[in-house]
């Protein structure tokens, strides 16, 4: 797989396959077996598969209520462990979204959850340092500024390489990126055929150099009728390539800038396979204009 990189000079530079992985989905039903997502693992590494995004706010569903804080991070860092791949991973998490008692999601961007909360991941990822940590959301009751200088305590403690942020706008990212400087190594927002309106913050990203990682990269293909009805200039170059929808869509969302690492999420090794091979698709100038007007 091409691959594209995360980080620079000061913090390092990271080479990972061009197409990520989202785990949010891991055994966030409670129904899917072990081994099947040891496979999905095992594919997604075999096709050059290297960042694995997950968060502490990412587990089973509501029925756990606050008991799924953390429990995806814990499953993934036991799969990794158990495959003893730990050593070809960028394993990214993300802080600042709490799962309460009632199993709904919440925002804390408090200093002390932060910390408290880089503290946790730091436990339950089981390292010392965690590669990539990410701000989840922008909390409206703690200005943006304040959460800016608690993500740079926690660069200078040490316990995280690299910083991120999540659902950012372009404003924020740069505020970001003018008190975090080379800490700052990417944003991660929502980016699909069906969502487009994060463009703006892709190029603020490109300009300075922040990988820009799409979160939900699929979203809005639907099943072939929708598929059909609301992206049909996808649907056509799909048949035309002889080549899935979902790889038509990823392959589009890296023609967009030299920045973009999607990160579609996959819950068996068939779904990861398929979107990795994206990164080997390369569309015409004629399909990405089609495609861009869709």
């Amino acid at each position: 797989m091409q691959t594209r990189h995360i980080g620079n000079d000061s913090v390092g530079r990271i080479e990972v396959g061009a197409i990520g992985l989202g785990l949010m989905t891991f055994d966030q039903t409670g129904t899917q077996p072990r081994e099947q997502l040891l496979g999905t693992v095992r594919a997604a590494l075999d096709a050059g598969v290297t960042l694995f995004d997950t968060a502490d706010a990412y587990g089973p569903g509501d029925e756990l209520g606050a008991k799924a804080q953390g429990a995806n991070e814990s499953l993934v860092a036991g799969l990794l462990d158990e495959l003893g791949v730990r050593d070809r991973v960028l394993l990214a998490t993300k802080g600042g979204h709490v799962r309460t008692d009632r199993g709904e999601w919440a925002l804390d961007s408090s200093a002390t959850h932060l910390k408290e909360a880089v503290d946790a991941s730091l436990q339950r990822l089981g390292v010392d340092q965690i590669a990539l940590w990410q701000h989840h959301r922008p909390d409206p009751s703690v200005p943006y500024e304040d959460v800016i200088g608690t993500l740079r305590e926690i660069h200078e403690s040490g316990k995280v390489a690299m910083l991120g942020l999540s659902n950012a706008d372009p404003e924020q990212i740069r505020l970001a990126h003018a008190v975090l400087g080379s800490a700052l190594v990417s944003v991660q927002n929502q980016y699909s055929p069906a969502f487009r309106s994060s463009a703006p913050e892709i190029d603020v990203c490109e300009e300075l150099e922040l990988a820009f990682l799409p979160w939900s990269p699929l979203g809005g293909l639907g099943d072939a009728k929708d598929l059909a009805e609301k992206h049909p200039a996808f649907a056509r170059v799909a048949e035309d390539r002889g080549v899935s929808p979902q790889q038509v869509a990823l392959a589009w969302e890296l023609a967009q800038s030299p920045v973009v690492i999607p990160i579609p999420g996959a819950k068996r090794p068939s779904s990861i396979q398929d979107s990795a091979a994206a990164a080997d698709l390369e569309l015409t100038a004629d399909e990405l204009a089609a495609l861009d007007a869709s």
